[in-house]
């Protein structure tokens, strides 16, 4: 019998200790493909990164130095620019994905330090039908609902499922832009009633009470959140057992990535947590310390070219954008030009979470 368990010992040990270099694994108690996909993952976080670019003229035709790789051939449709809030989002079309997506920009400038003075308490009613003593983030909430990101994105939206019928959608961003996209998407399901949208996140922060919570899970069951390791981010605003009605509280399902070590190998391992939103043995097992850890993720840069303004770069001869009054600039391509393309290309193959 000890002969048996040394015998085992030894070849677990092999398997560990082979080679140098860095391998993956994935930690699960059960089948989570209907939940998380690893490769969706690596997809839409280009996309979390594209959607930084300030140069809009290249990020709306697609031809910017993040455009590439495996979110190559996406056509946007609309692409939002609220100048007055250093806001940034867009919708196109992803043939290999056979979806709608919709990405937001992340904290950008000062208004990191705007939000963080804010995380404690500055909570507000959630003004949805059904759903009552759910209390949200004022930032984030006003963010994507009171200034000129929503109504191009849902404007937006609804032109694309008039061409291409029934797509599904998937939302996405990083950081504060990880923040819109949930309210986003919960405002999809519950106001233009779509039923197959999908969320997934990186490094978002906490957006809503325990109340709220149970109404998001309920309307986006599709959602995941991306955190990698000692993101300092997703540990805020706090969450305080004390206060269970009033703390903010994640929503589920977190994907927590971090590193083990054996000997020389590292292992990049990809745990998917419990259903709670706040898996004690996930990220909460960690302070919430790096910034660094908070900027990349899959090895893709998380951040903005420079932070020193919102500032950004257009070519004088770009056609299809207009601005309001507030100088605020929303760029629209056809949906039918981008089905014809779309048509035209060879068929990828879809990545589904």
């Amino acid at each position: 019998m000890e002969r048996s368990l040394w015998l085992r010992a030894t070849i677990l040990m092999c398997c560990f200790f082979v080679a140098p270099g860095v391998r993956d694994i994935k930690v699960r108690n059960k089948d989570y493909s209907d939940i998380y996909n690893h490769t969706l993952a690596t997809i839409l976080v280009e996309y979390a990164s594209a959607v930084y670019m300030s140069d809009l003229t290249e990020l709306f035709t697609w031809t910017c130095s993040r455009c590439k790789d495996k979110t190559e051939g996406f056509e946007i449709i609309e692409l939002i620019v609220d100048v007055q809030n250093c806001l940034q989002a867009f919708v196109g079309i992803a043939e290999n994905l056979n979806s709608i997506v919709i990405a937001f920009r992340g904290t950008q400038e000062h208004s990191i330090q705007n939000w963080i003075e804010d995380l404690f308490w500055k909570q507000l009613d959630l003004n949805y039908p059904d759903v009552s003593d759910a209390m949200v983030h004022h930032g984030f909430y006003s963010a994507y609902h009171n200034t000129t990101l929503r109504p191009g994105i849902l404007t937006a939206v609804q032109r694309a499922k008039k061409i291409y019928g029934n797509i599904g959608i998937m939302v996405t961003g990083h950081s504060m832009g990880g923040a819109m996209a949930s309210f986003c998407a919960l405002d999809l399901a519950v106001n233009l009633g779509e039923v197959n949208v999908q969320l997934m996140t990186f490094g978002q922060p906490r957006i809503g009470n325990g109340v709220f919570v149970s109404y998001f899970k309920r309307h986006v069951p599709k959602a995941v959140r991306v955190i990698h390791e000692r993101d300092i981010v997703p540990h805020l605003p706090p969450y305080y057992t004390m206060f269970p009605q009033k703390t903010y509280h994640h929503f589920p399902r977190e994907v927590w990535l971090y590193n083990i070590g054996f000997g020389s190998l590292v292992y990049r391992v990809e745990k998917i947590c419990d259903g709670s939103g706040e898996d004690p043995s996930c990220s909460r097992s960690v302070p919430g310390t790096s910034i660094a850890d908070h900027l990349m993720y899959f090895g893709v840069e998380l951040e903005a070219a420079t932070w020193a303004s919102c500032g950004i770069v257009m070519n004088p001869g770009t056609v299809g954008f207009r601005a309001d009054t507030d100088g605020n600039l929303v760029f629209s391509r056809d949906p039918a030009a981008a089905l014809r393309q779309y048509r035209a290309a060879p068929a990828g193959s879809a990545a589904t979470a």
